[in-house]
């Protein structure tokens, strides 16, 4: 099967203009249907973001393990009611997202029929090398918009943790009010609802 260029642009990852040509774009059930129906797996490395289907980024040995000691670390200080989720899909207004940790209302059972959304999200993080350019535009916007309290990203770039809070705006004016970035000899507060519930040291969770 022969692959246009613009085609093959898209499977390598590397931005491309949007094609002038007529395209469908996707909605959130559109989406479901196809995972549903098989014509997608959770094999296949793509999300819906605003309603494209996105190559995932690929994943260096670092991003891995910084995103297991994230994942850790929200879990020793969460109060009862909240569980840490990992690379898991969560369901927003126009997207399907799958970002690297989520801490999430209620209890792992409570989504045996659908994602968390939303109204279930503390907040959420991505950890960021070769993501860091989308991680702080596209993703940040679809968040925000989706009035997601707190967003970090893990910065591994530039040895830091960026800490997003108090989301505006809607659609493609949505971002976040406050950014705060915190340096490894920093500690970054967990806060779930307006209450802090603990903290970690940022140097612990960088390579």
């Amino acid at each position: 099967m022969s692959v246009s260029p613009g085609a093959d642009r898209l499977v390598r990852g590397v931005d491309a203009a949007v094609p002038t040509d007529f395209v469908c774009r996707l909605s959130v059930d559109q989406y479901h249907q196809m995972l549903q129906a098989g014509i997608l797996t959770e094999d296949d490395p793509l999300e819906l973001l605003d309603g494209w289907l996105v190559p995932k980024m690929m994943k260096n040995p670092s991003h891995r393990v910084v995103t297991e000691l994230v994942r850790k670390g929200l879990e020793q200080n969460l109060p009862a009611g909240w569980f840490v989720s990992s690379q898991d899909p969560i369901t927003l207004p126009t997207s399907e997202p799958e970002p690297d940790v989520a801490v999430v209302r209620g209890q792992l059972r409570d989504y045996l029929a659908r994602h968390p959304g939303p109204k279930d999200l503390a907040m959420v993080v991505e950890v960021a090398d070769v993501s860091l350019h989308r991680d702080r535009t596209t993703k940040k916007r679809l968040y925000a918009e989706a009035g997601i309290p707190f967003y970090w990203i893990v910065n591994l770039v530039d040895s830091r943790i960026e800490v997003y809070s108090d989301p505006a705006g809607g659609s493609d004016s949505a971002d976040y009010r406050n950014r705060r970035d915190f340096t490894p000899s920093e500690a970054v507060f967990i806060v779930i609802g307006q209450k802090s519930v603990g903290a970690l040291k940022v140097e612990s969770l960088l390579p």
